[in-house]
């Protein structure tokens, strides 16, 4: 394991940050709260984290959605940092961290408990408690199923979760299942950082509450390569099993996960909507606690990074104070 202790403000690069005088004052302040960066090894991988907040605290373990990366999470953590042990870490293949061969979702439960056991988590006073989004929420489902009784709980935070029959009319239009992609195709290359800018997407596709925190994610979603600019994440992430019968066992997998389970999603979002929870409670999961965050998509902490964090220290709160 190797680390080292600085903060965020170097993530605000003139390439993507022009007029750094012009960000909101929060943000920088988050940034620039200490953090712990550094590499821990799961399975031969490379994982890259943050950590943020003093060892022994409470312990919260975050993680992405498909194709992003941890700071998606570095404005959103400092903010838990008086209270709680934070470590946000980027999936393998995407961000920093290393390539592993296989990345199907029980090697990615695996990996999110090695985070965890790597870094000491298991070992406070209080389980750690998960705060995932998307597709990260997801691999929690899968760590959940795979440590039964390990975890404080798991934040669930938009990830897509529609009724079979709404799944079936999706793929009867010509869709492909999200997260569709050929392996064997190599990353584009682009000339300069505003090319490459230019094809940063969101998916699926909106506009964002915060448009700063867009260009923020995007520059940190990329790498300075020969010849130009190219993605972070791998190729190599396509080659999963992304199988129908996958994405229409969500729901259930969601309410059967064992251990406490809470809801955050954006009020306006396509993938976790008002029907949405419907389908969770009859499906039996009338325990778990929704909370929907106004005016924000599917990609809620780039449109209302402040009310997300409100909401998951309501859940944290919950789950691990008092102390003891």
């Amino acid at each position: 394991m190797s680390s080292d202790i600085t903060n965020g403000l170097g993530d605000i690069d003139p390439e993507w940050a022009p007029n750094p005088e012009e960000l909101p004052r929060w943000f920088v302040d988050a940034l620039a709260v200490p953090r712990e960066e550094g590499f821990v090894e799961v399975d031969g991988t490379g994982i890259h984290y943050f950590r943020w907040g003093q060892r022994g605290k409470p312990p919260v373990l975050m993680t992405h959605g498909f194709l992003a990366h941890a700071r998606c999470f570095a404005f959103i953590a400092p903010f838990l940092a008086n209270d709680y042990d934070v470590v946000a870490y980027d999936l393998s293949a995407m961000g920093d961290s290393a390539v592993r061969e296989d990345c199907d979702m029980a090697a990615r439960g695996r990996e999110m408990i090695g985070v965890a056991r790597a870094l000491g988590l298991f070992d406070a006073d209080r389980k750690p408690a998960i705060v995932a989004h998307s597709f990260g929420a997801s691999v929690a489902l899968e760590a959940l199923e795979q440590l039964p009784g390990g975890f404080a709980g798991a934040a669930i935070c938009d990830m897509m979760t529609l009724r079979p029959a709404m799944l079936e009319a999706f793929w009867a239009s010509g869709h492909t299942s999200p997260g569709s992609g050929n392996p064997d195709k190599p990353q584009r290359i682009y000339p300069d950082f505003a090319t490459a800018r230019s094809r940063y997407k969101l998916s699926p596709p909106q506009q964002v509450g915060e448009p700063f925190l867009m260009d923020y994610m995007a520059y940190h979603s990329m790498r300075r390569v020969e010849g130009g600019w190219s993605w972070k994440f791998s190729p190599a992430v396509f080659n999963r099993d992304n199988a129908r019968t996958d994405w229409l066992t969500i729901g259930p997998k969601l309410v059967s996960a064992p251990g406490r389970k809470a809801i955050v999603h954006g009020k306006e979002s396509l993938l976790f909507t008002r029907d949405s929870q419907d389908f969770v409670r009859e499906l039996g999961g009338l325990d778990i606690p929704i909370i929907a965050i106004p005016d924000a998509r599917h990609h809620l902490m780039l449109d209302q990074p402040l009310a997300f964090v409100a909401a998951i220290r309501s859940v944290l709160g919950c789950w691990l104070w008092p102390p003891g």
